[in-house]
C-alpha cells in the first residue's frame, strides 16, 4: 500500500531533527526545471506563481542563488503547511518513521515524487504550474508516467490524501484493476457533502499520523480513524471512495 499526499507552499530549512537519508529520484529532471525557471524573467516568473509582488520578489531572488545540493532538508520536514503541522512527523515513534519511510510519498511539481527523507530545498512551484520545458507545454506533460512508476513499480493499492491537482498526476496511469481509494473529509450542508480547504487539510495530516502510528496496511484499517472531529460514513461510502464527515 502507498499513501501519496500534496506538498505545501511553505517551507523551511531544518538540519536538526532528523538527516537526509537519500538524494531525490528524478533530481536530473529537477535541475532541468530550475534550468527553465531561470529563463523567465520576473513578470513571466509572477504569472507563474499567481502570487502577490512581494511573495514574487523574494521567490525570484531565491531562484537566482537555489542549490540543490547544499542545505538539504529531509523533505517530511520541509513542508511546514496546515496538513504538515497536524502530521507532526518530528514527533512520530521509530516504528511511524519506519512507516512512513516504506509507504508514503510526496507527490511535486519540481521535484517529481519524493520519499520522506529525501534531501529537498526550498522551491516554488506547483504542478498545475504551466511551466513548458523542451517540447511539453505543463508539468504533467513533462513528468509523464514516470511519478506512477516510481510510486509503485508493481501495482499496489494507492491511498489517495492528496489535493486533485497532484492526484491527476498518477490516476490516468494506474494498471488495470489497481485500486485508488481517495480519501473523502467533508462537511454535511444541507445534505450535500462540502469540503472545506483548510479542514481537509488538517484531517490529511491526522490521517497520516493515524496511519503510521497503528501501522494501518490494509484500506479497512483506514475506516478505524479516530479523529474526535470525523466519523466514517459507510452510506456515502464505496470501494474507491472512504467518505468522513465533519461532526463540529
Amino acid at each position: 500500500m502507498k499513501i501519496i499526499i500534496a506538498p505545501a507552499k511553505k517551507m523551511i530549512v531544518d538540519q536538526d531533527s532528523f538527516p537526509v537519508e537519500t538524494q531525490p529520484q528524478y533530481l536530473d529532471q529537477t535541475r532541468e526545471l530550475l534550468q527553465a525557471l531561470r529563463q523567465l524573467n520576473y513578470n513571466q516568473a509572477k504569472t507563474l506563481w499567481h502570487c502577490s509582488d512581494k511573495l514574487a520578489q523574494s521567490n525570484y531572488q531565491w531562484l537566482q542563488k537555489l542549490d540543490l545540493d547544499h542545505r538539504q532538508t529531509p523533505a517530511l520536514l520541509s513542508y511546514s503547511g496546515i496538513q504538515y503541522r497536524y502530521m507532526a512527523p518530528d514527533i512520530f515513534t521509530q516504528s511511524a518513521l519506519d512507516y512512513v519511510r516504506s509507504n508514503l510519498r510526496i507527490l511535486s511539481g519540481f521535484y517529481g515524487i519524493l520519499r520522506p527523507f529525501d534531501g529537498v530545498v526550498p522551491y516554488r512551484l506547483e504542478m498545475q504550474a504551466r511551466l513548458a520545458v523542451g517540447s511539453t507545454n505543463n508539468l504533467y506533460d513533462f513528468w509523464g508516467n514516470q511519478l506512477y512508476q516510481a510510486l509503485t513499480p508493481t501495482p499496489e493499492p494507492i491511498i489517495n490524501l492528496a489535493s486533485l491537482e497532484y492526484a491527476k498526476i498518477i490516476r490516468p496511469y494506474l494498471a488495470p484493476d489497481q485500486p485508488m481509494v481517495d480519501i473523502v473529509f467533508a462537511s454535511l450542508v444541507n445534505g450535500q457533502l462540502k469540503t472545506k480547504a483548510t479542514l481537509a487539510k488538517m484531517a490529511r495530516g491526522a490521517m497520516v499520523r493515524f496511519l503510521a502510528e497503528h501501522q494501518i496496511t490494509n484500506v479497512a484499517g483506514i475506516r478505524e480513524f479516530d479523529d474526535p472531529d470525523y466519523q466514517f460514513d459507510s452510506t456515502r461510502s464505496t470501494p474507491s471512495q472512504l467518505v468522513f464527515i465533519y461532526q463540529k
